[in-house]
């Protein structure tokens, strides 16, 4: 392509960016330097750079693509003029800077599109600025290196650049290694289950090393599977073959002998490759202390293995005319208590040289025994017990004053509640960075109808992600494993056609079925029994097997994929994929049985289950098993799951969630089973279905949180990590946050909630205090009026049509309903007193209230109930369900009802909007009656009136935007803290930044 035009433009356009850097500028000028010596006579208008993108040129659109992506990612550029990052606004500073025409700019748009994509959230302690754009520039071997294999693994260039972001934002926050002084930071990096954090540290560790990080310890995984895993990624990524064979030649068996991959590892190949050895190239090498196959055992060089070579002896090697000539050492450990404890005992035979070297320490799944579960009301006053991992990371921390500790979790709770006063613990407290949901992956907003407007009745496949991926398992008697199992089938059979009609078939290596029922051995060997037998007796190459295949594809698998991926390969029928069915029933049942148990204790019984997907070349198999299945142990290739466990930790449920990742070219055939009626108790049963959408709420109303309180106000930032414990939700009682020996911290006092809504839980059901509060609600209900008030929604994405409802309405003073809501009993006071610690400072001593707008609304049914209410005009009742184990009903508006009462909240002024001003807040009041049916709701009137015994009078408040203070703090709370011990709480105001 070279010589040709599109060569030429392509050649001189690489040199024109190249010089152009990190700061867009006129173009025009620099291409004509470009082209001054090489091709002066090439044609450099603009006509003919938009013909060649409009024709699809990929190289120069990959070109461009980088430069682009890179300009709209750039946070807070000194010439971007303050425009947003990923933002039209931002691509169009760009293109002004580089004088750009706007036809030209069309073709670059439709080229390259702006990512539009949210950015990491990070909470900090103040810091001391020094990774610099131009510094990572100046230093990034590495960096440059990994940055080009995800580019040749397809990664988008929108992608790179925002783990290129994300990871310089840990960077940035760990202590310069250059330092003078040793000080040590440490962080939390909170992802998504399964959802690539492997990538991100990799990338950290890569500009770390850049950087002058000289000693890498990634701790990974407490099986030999886990950290062989994560050895070989960042083998395969970061550290590259060069530094693998250390000099050895690939075509000399001999001087291969100890050399991992090489001739094993049919992958070897696509290992990093920098040309060299990276000394040789005015770089440095990373010298690795642990291998794909062994773990660490002892320094393999003896205690010299951790020499540096000093090029100045009387200068320390933090020294930046030592550090950047010294070879890095990379180790990957299993978190295992003789494993730590070897490594610990030989750094403290080092002397001298560890108090001049900067360490990074990478936990993988941070929450997962590095926490220590010690209980300090055990302790001995004065002293602090740690449990074993956690004790060995805190010796880590000791030995190495210069090392930097980045945690990394999808469940951050347990992380956040560590006791932020110990100095030798993991809690964060320099920051937390909570990863943006990246592309492609299937999370909670893939399984579950989250505040869809659609009602239920109105769902299909093509609406409701319930509806195209979720089957629920209702009891024993239907308990859905023979469709499960069919459904595996169906959905690898197709996987072979559609490899077999162009699509790549790279993702379908792998074709994988979990089955989760139990924590027990013995439940997983009855389980894997019944499986085999029920594969056994299945039929899949009889007619009744066929029949019944045939009868799944045309009621869902064909169904689902039409609504979701209509532009497919997808057979026209049965018959056409029915070849596909005998090749996937052969894959699956390969040696006899379609089943692996996983559930063993020891590093043997893993390596005898061949489960390695990174070496196994196809896994087509239905895995069962429990915990070990649920932490860190990625299930390649899974599409369907049947999960039946119950668990009583917010975290623990989540980590068991494996049908979360990345589906490429599959995502319309996953399907999740999951037990929707399952025993918890004597006599309760518990939704998990319900259970997960209700921690997955939680989770992202943690992450929404965050980056409100991730903006810096004034300079300084509004939370510092200290302060996030008391932002962890719980609103399933059976549900915690994570086990109770790791929850000892956190009591949260206020929160603060301008324009958001405020929806309490954990209503009293006795009829006794209901009766009490209905009472306290009676001057409130007096103030409705009688006559409806007409609301309506105009038109939105979700729909073409105008939704109306009608409600009564009536206008209290703050200090009226202030009174009511002070005077009101709860099951769990704790729920509500943060929200109203807020409310009673909004008379004048926060800001002010005048008074608030009171919405009851009537239900649109014909067949409604409608009472007086202690002397009120008739509202109606509300049917409500409490379902065994909970003390909340979950939310109650209704989605019309609440879009409609924030629109009033958004479009208030000084000048009233529709009796809504901007000192006004809106309550939506709801009469509840607890019950399965509507003659629930009949028996609890009697001649129009309601008993008020039977009545929950729930409600959401929304208090003004304006509803804030002048320094715009959102939250006020207390932490326990061991600093502080003999005082009860403390206020987080009073108390000292860590490590201060």
């Amino acid at each position: 392509m070279t010589n040709t035009p599109a060569g030429v433009l392509l050649e001189i356009h690489t040199s024109a960016l190249a010089g152009i850097g990190s700061l867009p500028r006129r173009f025009e000028s620099w291409v004509a330097l470009a082209a001054a010596d090489c091709h002066p006579d090439a044609d450099l208008g603009e006509e003919r750079f938009r013909s060649l993108l409009l024709n699809g040129e990929e190289e120069l659109i990959a070109l461009w693509a980088r430069h682009l992506t890179a300009w709209d990612f750039a946070e807070a550029p000194s010439w971007g003029g303050g425009s947003p990052a990923r933002t039209e606004e931002r691509r169009a500073v760009v293109y002004e800077r580089l004088c750009f025409g706007n036809e030209l700019r069309k073709a670059l748009d439709e080229a390259v599109p702006v990512a539009k994509v949210p950015g990491a959230i990070v909470i900090t302690r103040k810091f001391t600025p020094w990774y610099t754009p131009e510094r990572a520039a100046a230093r990034s071997f590495y960096w440059t290196s990994y940055e080009q294999k995800l580019r040749d693994k397809g990664w988008p260039e929108a992608a790179i650049a925002s783990l290129d972001q994300a990871s310089h934002s840990v960077v940035e926050r760990l202590t310069d290694p250059q330092q003078h002084s040793a000080r040590q930071a440490k962080g939390l990096v909170v992802g998504y289950v399964q959802s690539g954090k492997t990538a991100n540290f990799t990338g950290v560790a890569a500009k770390a090393i850049d950087a002058g990080y000289r000693l890498v310890i990634v701790l990974g995984g407490t099986l030999n599977l886990l950290r062989a895993q994560t050895q070989r990624r960042l083998d395969m990524e970061l550290i590259g073959q060069e530094n693998i064979l250390r000099g050895a030649d690939v075509t000399d068996v001999d001087s291969l002998v100890g050399v991992d991959y090489v001739g094993d590892d049919e992958d070897w190949p696509e290992f990093v490759r920098h040309g060299a050895r990276p000394s040789t190239l005015g770089a440095f090498d990373i010298e690795r202390l642990t291998t794909r196959d062994n773990d660490y055992k002892s320094l393999a060089q003896g205690i010299r293995a951790l020499e540096f070579e000093k090029r100045f002896p009387a200068r320390p090697l933090h020294d930046p005319t030592n550090l950047h000539h010294a070879a890095a050492r990379v180790l990957v450990v299993k978190k295992n208590k003789a494993v730590l404890t070897k490594l610990v005992k030989d750094l403290k035979q080092i002397h001298g040289i560890l108090g001049e070297l900067p360490a990074l320490i990478i936990d993988d799944e941070s929450d997962q025994a590095s926490v220590n579960t010690s209980d300090p009301k055990k302790w001995e006053r004065g002293s602090t017990e740690r449990t074993a991992i956690n004790g060995l990371i805190s010796s880590l921390l000791e030995l190495l004053p210069r090392a930097q500790y980045v945690g990394y979790t999808a469940t951050p709770f347990a992380n956040v509640f560590v006791d932020p006063g110990d100095d030798m613990d993991i809690f964060p407290s320099d920051f937390l960075i909570s990863l943006p949901r990246p592309a492609g992956y299937m999370g909670v907003q893939d399984f579950h109808d989250l505040d869809s407007p659609v009602p239920e009745h109105e769902r299909t496949f093509a609406n409701s992600q319930e509806k195209a991926h979720v089957r629920g398992i209702y009891g024993a008697a239907n308990d859905s494993l023979q469709e499960a199992l069919d459904a595996f089938v169906l959905s690898g059979a197709l996987k072979l056609y559609r490899a077999d009609h162009g699509v790549s078939h790279g993702a379908f290596r792998h074709h994988t079925m979990l089955a989760h029922e139990s924590v027990r051995q013995n439940d997983h060997a009855d389980l894997a029994l019944r499986i085999n037998s029920m594969w056994h007796q299945a039929g899949y190459s009889s007619a009744a097997g066929h029949t019944r295949l045939a009868a799944l594809w045309e009621s869902d698998f064909s169904q689902v994929t039409l609504a979701r991926e209509s532009s497919t390969p997808t057979p026209s029928s049965y018959d056409e994929l029915r070849p596909y069915v005998h090749a996937a029933r052969q894959r699956i049942g390969s040696g006899g049985e379609p089943v692996i148990i996983v559930n063993g204790d020891t590093d043997s019984y893993f390596a005898q289950l061949d489960l390695d997907f990174d070496r196994t070349p196809n896994v087509w198999k239905i895995l069962v098993g429990g915990t070990k299945l649920s932490r860190g142990f990625t299930v390649e290739g899974l599409t369907i799951t049947y999960y039946r466990r119950t668990t009583q930790q917010a975290d623990t449920l989540m980590q068991m969630g494996r049908w979360f990742g990345f589906r490429p070219g599959y995502q319309d055939l996953v399907r999740l089973y999951i037990g929707r009626e399952e025993p918890f108790g004597r006599d309760k049963f518990v939704d998990l279905y319900e259970a997960y959408e209700a921690v997955c709420r939680d989770e992202e109303t943690f992450r929404e949180q965050l980056a409100q309180y991730s903006r810096i106000v004034d300079g300084q930032p509004q939370v510092t990590p200290v302060q996030i414990p008391p932002l962890v939700a719980q609103h399933l009682p059976w549900l915690k946050p994570s086990a109770r020996n790791k929850m000892f911290n956190a009591e949260l006092v206020e929160i603060r909630s301008p324009g958001r809504p405020i929806e309490p839980a954990a209503y009293p059901l006795d009829s006794g205090t209901n009766k009490r509060n209905t009472e306290r609600w009676q001057p409130l209900l007096r103030a409705l009026t009688p006559t409806p008030v007409s609301f309506s929604n105009p038109p939105d994405a979700s729909s073409a049509l105008t939704r109306s409802f009608t409600a009564l309405t009536g206008t209290v003073s703050h200090g009226e309903l202030l009174n009511v809501l002070a005077g009101l009993e709860w099951d769990r006071p704790r729920y509500f007193d943060p929200h109203l610690a807020y409310l009673g400072q909004l008379d004048g001593t926060l800001a002010k209230i005048d008074d608030w707008l009171l919405i009851s609304p009537r239900l649109a049914s014909d067949n409604r109930v409608e009472a007086s209410v202690l002397g009120s005009a008739p509202l109606s009742l509300v049917r409500r369900s409490i379902q065994s184990g909970k003390s909340s009903f979950g939310r109650i508006a209704g989605v019309e009802h609440r879009t409609a009462a924030q629109r009033l909240i958004n479009e208030a002024t000084n000048a009233a909007v529709g009796g809504i001003g901007s000192r006004t807040g809106v309550a939506l009041i709801y009469p509840v009656v607890e019950g399965g049916n509507a003659e629930v709701v009949r028996a609890a009137v009697r001649n129009g009136a309601a008993d008020p015994s039977k009545v929950v009078m729930a409600f959401t408040l929304i208090p003004p935007k304006s509803a804030i203070s002048t320094d715009r703090r959102l939250v006020h709370f207390r932490a326990k803290d061991s600093r502080f011990c003999d005082e009860a709480t403390v206020s987080v105001t009073s108390s000292p930044e860590p490590g201060q």
